[in-house]
């Protein structure tokens, strides 16, 4: 009686048996399913909500024109380090896919672009574009592959207008006084780099470097500075180009440090001469 108890567990489990990798198999294929369409879901979102980058320009004849004509300058001065549609050259220059218009405009407008030499970061120097021609780059770029962008200065001239100047300096004081300095006269950072002075920096050069971090500069998107907070600190270091120095001279608002050591010395040196030439006339 015990005999057939024993057989039936035996011929299930060898019924059962098939099952298994059938099961497997379902489970695989449903999860790969359930992975695709979620893949086409989110895919279509984003093309749904994602800005456009490079139809637009296609729509707008102007700046089919600017796209144009920065290709032009950009295959004349730019392809030799960064290569046929912006790709980048082995040990020549970067790819600019993705780095937008805001990138190129501040390196070009500013002389950082072209280099004259490969060293530990470029200097600021006299530009060999106007910055007309830098904008047209940048749209051929920013055609290319998007990117951060800047206002169009004719609808917005002075990104630090309607700024806050007092917020801009607490602003900057916490982000950007680092490294720049509490004047913004700038600073040497390691490796041969340094934080350049903002004496000549123009609110889209300031606004261009805080959206895309140059160099060893960070990034400061709208989710860390938002644009109102980027125009109270550029209210605040324009106020600081026009505001003189109540004190006199400021030796370029490097801080107190260099200002005592310079009254020090010259404070020394003079009491020195002036007593030598009290010594002599006695």
């Amino acid at each position: 009686m015990t005999a057939p108890r024993q057989r039936r567990p035996r011929l299930l489990s060898l019924l059962r048996r098939p099952a298994g990798p059938r099961s497997r198999v379902r489970r695989r294929l449903g999860a790969a399913v359930r992975l695709g369409a979620a893949l086409l879901i989110v895919g279509g979102v984003y093309t749904l909500f994602a800005p456009g980058t490079g139809a637009s320009a296609t729509d707008d004849p102007a700046q089919a024109q600017a796209v144009a004509e920065g290709r032009e300058l950009y295959e004349n001065a730019c392809i030799t380090c960064h290569g046929r549609n912006a790709q980048g050259v082995p040990d020549r220059g970067p790819s600019l896919i993705g780095v937008g218009e805001a990138s190129v405009e501040f390196q070009v407008a500013t002389g950082r672009m072209p280099l004259a030499r490969h060293e530990a970061q470029g200097v600021r120097k006299e530009p060999q574009f106007t910055r007309d021609q830098a904008r047209q780059i940048g749209a051929y770029i920013q055609s290319l592959g998007g990117g951060p962008t800047l206002p169009d200065p004719e609808a917005v001239p002075n990104l630090g207008a309607g700024g806050d100047p007092a917020r801009g300096g607490e602003l900057y004081r916490v982000n950007c006084s680092s490294c720049h300095s509490f004047g913004g006269g700038g600073g040497a950072l390691s490796s041969g780099k340094s934080a350049p002075g903002l004496e000549h920096s123009t609110d889209r050069d300031i606004y261009a470097a805080m959206l895309t971090g140059p160099q060893n500069m960070p990034v400061f998107g709208d989710n860390q500075l938002s644009p109102q907070e980027k125009a109270d600190i550029i209210a605040y270091i324009q106020n600081l180009q026009e505001d003189p120095n109540p004190g006199g001279w400021g030796l370029g608002r490097l801080g107190p440090a260099p200002e005592g050591l310079a009254v020090f010395v010259i404070g020394i040196v003079a009491l020195v001469i002036t007593t030598l030439w009290i010594a002599g006339k006695s």
